[in-house]
């Protein structure tokens, strides 16, 4: 089954997941940053919405507190943002590159990485 897309809001409920691992609604709230702090029920909403998508689960329950996990991997969810954003350059991605670059926000760092893991898919595509 393909990862549901998720929105703002669902994908800062999925990070404190991916951070905090099993929580409840109320850890979850507690979160987000006092001042953008969206209301309890919303959150405790989206909460059920994420589980009708199957991107979290309930584990346990304690007192009346349900506790919640990540169905999902925070790097399925990255990689479903990524094909989205590269659907958007018609699958280009020379443009998001470079403005990475402009931007400043593409180290050396990064790019060695990247050139690592290019390398590593050349050579188990030579092998095949």
């Amino acid at each position: 089954m393909a990862l549901p897309k998720l929105s703002k809001l669902e994908l800062q409920i999925m990070e404190a997941l991916w951070s905090l691992g099993p929580c409840s609604v109320r850890e979850i709230h507690q979160t987000f940053p006092a001042r953008k702090r969206p209301a309890y029920t919303t959150v405790q909403t989206m909460v059920y919405r994420l589980e009708v998508k199957k991107v979290l689960r309930r584990v346990k329950k304690i007192a009346t507190a349900n506790i919640f996990e990540a169905a999902v991997s925070r790097q399925a969810a990255e990689r479903r943002l990524s094909d989205d954003l590269l659907g958007l350059f018609g699958g280009r991605s020379r443009p998001i590159m470079a403005h990475l670059i402009e931007s400043g926000t593409l180290t050396l760092e990064d790019i060695r990485e990247a050139e690592k893991s290019l390398m590593k898919v050349a050579g188990e595509e030579k092998s095949k």
